[in-house]
């Protein structure tokens, strides 16, 4: 199984550089560099952050876990950038979709939140045909057919999405069962759609280590997440010692899963060396 980390972020530090956290997280070994998406929220916009952290080094993919697809309305310009960045990677882009949960994202972008759904088909649309067509739009990516789309999401439509445009799922912060669980149901979607092959199986996971770990972990995602049930099932999934960091890697790995993507909160680059080492590189 493949790892991956986050990049720092949220509420960033502005004297913590994405560039030095991503070479440092390519030395260590992990495969990708995550990213999360929310707008309102202190927090570094996904794309621009990938492209400091792509200029910084040579070999790392590059993933946004998840992006708010339906937040970029200008669809071709949405596509335009994601061509871009993936040409000037050398086409490392991972693109994670989702159309997120919260109305205060769109009510602040000016969209509606229950169309969400129909943007979002109407975006993977006009990128895919962009990216595979061109229409007088570029650049071209660097990988045919436009940067691997992984989808999220637990509903039929997330489903229908991936089998539709997709090459894989990836699954939200809730810890090694709860993805054991849905990956049944998202491999025979792909195999009742007739795709051929196994779709890549990602998930991710909240952690910090270190000092104060847990109440800097738990301060984290109770603002991220600000209520409900999903803050409540990610604090208790979140991973606050080398030891459940190594015990939940070996769970995804049990359940199936090709990556899973570690995001630190709080802290600083020590993160990166800290996690390496709970996963015994």
């Amino acid at each position: 199984m493949d790892i991956g980390i986050g990049l720092p972020v949220l509420r960033p530090d502005p004297e913590l550089s994405i560039a030095d956290w991503a070479r440092r997280a390519e030395a260590r070994g992990f495969t990708t560099l995550g990213t999360t998406d929310r707008l309102v929220y202190d927090q570094y916009e996904p794309l621009m952050a990938l492209a400091v952290a792509a200029g910084a080094t040579s070999r790392i993919r590059l993933a946004t876990t998840i992006l708010l697809a339906p937040l970029r309305a200008n669809h071709a310009l949405f596509a335009k950038s994601a061509a871009t960045l993936d040409r000037l990677s050398g086409g490392r882009l991972v693109l994670g979709l989702a159309p997120g949960a919260r109305e205060d994202d769109y009510r602040a972008g000016g969209l509606p939140f229950r169309r969400r759904g129909t943007l979002f088909d109407a975006l993977l649309e006009t990128a895919t045909a962009q990216w595979q067509e061109g229409d007088g739009i570029g650049p071209r990516p660097a990988t045919p057919g436009g940067p691997p789309l992984l989808l999220g999401g637990f509903t039929e439509a997330a489903l229908r999405r991936m089998v539709t445009h997709g090459r894989g799922w990836v699954a939200g912060a809730q810890g090694a069962e709860s993805f054991r669980a849905h990956v049944p149901g998202v491999r025979q979607a792909w195999r009742a759609a007739g795709r051929t092959g196994a779709p890549r199986l990602v998930g991710t996971a909240h952690c910090a280590l270190g000092p104060g770990a847990e109440r800097r972990l738990r301060t984290s995602l109770e603002r991220y997440y600000t209520s409900g049930t999903f803050t409540r099932k990610s604090i208790e999934a979140g991973l606050a010692t080398p030891e459940a960091v190594a015990r939940e890697v070996a769970a995804y790995a049990g359940a199936g899963c090709d990556e899973l993507i570690l995001f630190p909160h709080g802290g600083g680059p020590e993160q990166i060396d800290l996690l390496a080492d709970a996963v015994g590189w």
